[in-house]
């Protein structure tokens, strides 16, 4: 069975906090006729700081689609590398043992994807499969997730790759003065993710289930607009409520795996803002804690797209060792309006774990927080070093023919 291992993440040396981006908005858009309503959504987000890919000076300045297309693919190629071999470490594999790098990422553009560079560059295999995910915006996080489980059900010893890159600040747009459009200039950040889904072995969430969700008629709440100066975000005033609509598919999937949605130990969802995570806590009737890596990420490093819920996890790993067992869920959510979710337990070591879909309920722990962690400065997950093979000999698959 599938293991999501413990991610690596990596953010931007630039940071921008919430008292520079209200003292922004004040200066740069002074004659808005609804700038007290700006300035009091943004400070309602509860994000403190964000990191950015250049200096917030630079960040302001339009120097064309072209040129910041550039600039998303070299600083894709300088600061992607570093992550994978790190993610590599954590899942204890090396570059061979990987069979499919799915790649996200909806604030720049390439082809060949940064897969195929990847490959080239950092000593993949040549066969190694590649999937580019371009246009499900917040929620690809969790799709990969998904896509990468389907991978390893239809070839069991494979181990995937995914690499999130996601540099929101190379999208903003000083023309645009919706409300909504400026909201976002003091919501999203910068930042780099990547984890490995093994088929086999690995501590971590072993995925049981996946599932996806589309809202119907709501293709306009979360879109970009194509135009000559890049990417524009669009953001309708409907979204923040959207969790209404989408907390019953998390509970009906939940259902079909005979899981109570309102009774797992631990939730990583992707915090698009503060709203989304209260909302949760209501319809699925859970304990504002249950949340706190999501909001943490949130609140530290802002709404970073599909990169969220990967760095939500890793908060999770670095709190501690859940017990084996542990039920939880992963879930994206994005334009669609779209929720993609898998769930699955905590296996703490190498081996097979029986589904448990089938086996007792883990008790959930006493304190607020959920499952018991082991304590700060507890063990780490175990690593296998990046200078010498896996202990767990992992046969690539045969391909397709």
């Amino acid at each position: 069975m599938a293991t999501l291992c413990r991610p690596a993440v990596d953010v931007p040396e630039h940071v921008i906090t919430m008292e520079q981006t209200l003292d922004m908005a004040r200066d740069l858009h002074a004659g808005h006729s609804q700038l007290p309503l700006v300035l009091r959504l943004i400070e309602n987000t509860g994000v403190r700081t964000r990191h950015i890919v250049q200096p917030v000076e630079e960040t302001l300045r339009h120097p064309g689609f072209e040129r910041r297309n550039a600039l998303y693919e070299a600083e894709a190629k300088a600061r992607v590398p570093p992550v994978v071999s790190r993610a590599l470490l954590n899942a204890g594999l090396e570059r061979r043992d990987i069979d499919l790098i799915i790649y996200v990422s909806c604030t720049g553009f390439m082809m060949p994807s940064l897969t195929a560079w990847l490959i080239n560059t950092m000593g993949f295999r040549g066969d190694t499969r590649q999937l580019p995910v371009a246009q499900l915006g917040c929620a690809a996080g969790g799709a990969a997730i998904g896509r990468a489980h389907d991978f390893c059900l239809a070839y069991p010893e494979a181990n995937v790759l995914i690499v999130s890159c996601e540099f929101c600040s190379l999208c903003y747009q000083p023309t645009d003065l919706e409300v909504g459009s400026l909201l976002s200039n003091g919501l999203f950040g910068d930042a780099i993710s990547c984890a490995v889904v093994r088929g086999r072995g690995g501590e971590g969430m072993r995925l049981e289930r996946n599932g996806s969700h589309l809202v119907p008629d709501t293709e306009s709440w979360i879109s970009y607009g194509v135009r000559a100066t890049g990417f524009h975000f669009l953001l309708d005033k409907r979204v923040p409520a959207t969790m209404e609509m989408l907390a019953p598919a998390l509970r009906s999937l939940s259902q079909e795996h005979r899981w109570d949605v309102s009774a797992l130990d631990f939730y990583i969802v992707h915090a698009g803002g503060p709203r989304i995570l209260d909302d949760l806590c209501r319809f699925l009737e859970v304990e504002p804690s249950m949340f706190r890596f999501s909001r943490a990420t949130l609140t530290e490093r802002g709404n970073i797209a599909s990169s969220v819920v990967f760095d939500a996890l890793d908060r999770l790993f670095a709190k501690g060792r859940l017990p084996d067992g542990a039920r939880g869920l992963v879930a994206g959510f994005g334009p669609g309006i779209t929720a993609e979710i898998a769930l699955g337990s905590w296996s703490a070591g190498p081996g097979d774990a029986p589904d448990t879909a089938t086996r007792a309920v883990v008790e959930r722990a006493d304190g607020p927080a959920g499952s018991p962690v082991a304590p700060e400065g507890g063990p780490a997950p175990g690593n296998v070093s990046a200078d010498r093979p896996s202990s767990i000999p992992i046969p690539a698959p045969s391909p397709p023919r």
